[in-house]
């Protein structure tokens, strides 16, 4: 037994915090808030771009007819034609629905738009640098170098996702035809809105894009009508959906243009798409196989030099963007409020 200096308290064993000088402690990789599932780049499919740039190819539309001679549907009827087009729509082939006798059909063919519009790949791009000394005396149980590595990614990939949304180029927001915008009926996301939305995107849809927020609202619309909205787990994961159709979140989708707000109400959009080329969708754009290609396709880390001050750096490059097909491939539902709250006694 031992009694401490200037204490009468007497020590039996080992001290347990001194015990803990012979000991290793556990530690976690580094963590990083901002971080999320990024359910929207999982959900897209991609397309390889083979050369940087992406060209949609397309029928002429109606009102791009050079020639300005338009024919009225009176015009075509009156000649056994059914062709279909409305204004300013796909420019499509004269057709004879069951002739009779031997009547003369009509000639037609598939005409192209000659200025189709061509989507270049975007990038981000950052340097990373890591100091010799950190990555050679400080790596053991962690690589430095790989932690460092894994967070930038992780940031990349994060802003390659807000991109995605919100670019002012080729961004889901900014590539909404104006006939696929509708408003909500009276703020708060409800039942009918989604629906309507449904019947504007009615090919096949793929999911919808919202805010958690948003379907949190959405969710509190179907409560107070009595249709809670059912879940389906996808990749490991449930979500909420509505039509059998998922609700997908994303905080890329902003309220009151913030990712987080500040207050419990504001603002937001909802999105809802079909995707894949074979459907004529929304595909997401990308380049395998670069060089210095990373774990991600289009991810490329290049290492370019140790420079005087002992400090290593990496180029670090994601090469990536995004197609609608068609207008109709996507549609969005403007102002919706998040903010509606309801006494349910």
């Amino acid at each position: 037994m031992l009694v401490e200096g200037n204490s009468n308290i007497a020590q039996f064993s080992l001290k347990p915090g001194v015990a803990g000088q012979l000991s290793d402690v556990t530690i976690s990789v580094p963590m990083m808030e901002a971080i999320t599932p990024r359910w929207l780049s999982t959900f897209l499919p991609w397309t390889p771009v083979k050369t940087g740039v992406y060209r949609i190819n397309r029928l002429k539309k109606q009102c791009e007819d050079q020639d300005g001679d338009r024919q009225t549907q009176n015009e075509i009827e009156s000649k056994g034609s059914t062709h279909r087009y409305d204004e300013c729509g796909d420019k499509l082939a004269d057709l004879v629905a069951c002739p009779n006798g031997e009547s003369d059909l009509p000639l037609t063919f598939a005409d192209y738009c000659e200025k189709p519009r061509e989507i270049p790949l975007s990038r981000i791009q950052t340097i990373l640098r890591i100091n010799t000394a950190v990555s050679d005396i400080y790596n053991v149980p962690l690589n430095q170098t790989q932690q460092q590595m894994r967070l930038i990614i992780e940031a990349i990939l994060e802003q390659q996702e807000w991109e995605l949304v919100n670019n002012n180029d080729f961004g889901l927001i900014h590539s909404v035809a104006p006939k696929m915008r509708l408003a909500t009926r009276k703020g708060p996301p409800t039942p009918d809105d989604l629906d309507e939305l449904l019947s504007r995107v009615w090919k096949k849809p793929a999911f919808f894009l919202a805010h958690p927020r948003a379907i949190a609202a959405f969710g509190r619309e179907c409560t107070r009508r009595g249709v809670p909205p059912p879940t389906v787990n996808l990749f490991g994961s449930p979500f909420v959906t509505w039509r059998g159709v998922p609700l997908v979140p994303s905080d890329k989708l902003l309220v009151n243009g913030r990712t987080i707000p500040e207050t419990t109400s504001g603002t937001t959009n909802i999105l809802l798409m079909r995707v894949s080329e074979s459907e004529q969708g929304v595909v997401g754009l990308h380049q395998p196989g670069i060089p210095e290609e990373q774990d991600k396709p289009s991810l490329s880390v290049k290492f370019s030099g140790i420079d005087n001050r002992g400090i290593s750096n990496y180029v670090l490059s994601l090469y990536f963007s995004l197609a609608v097909l068609t207008d109709d491939a996507l549609g969005m539902l403007e102002n919706v409020e998040v903010g509606s709250y309801y006494d349910y006694d």
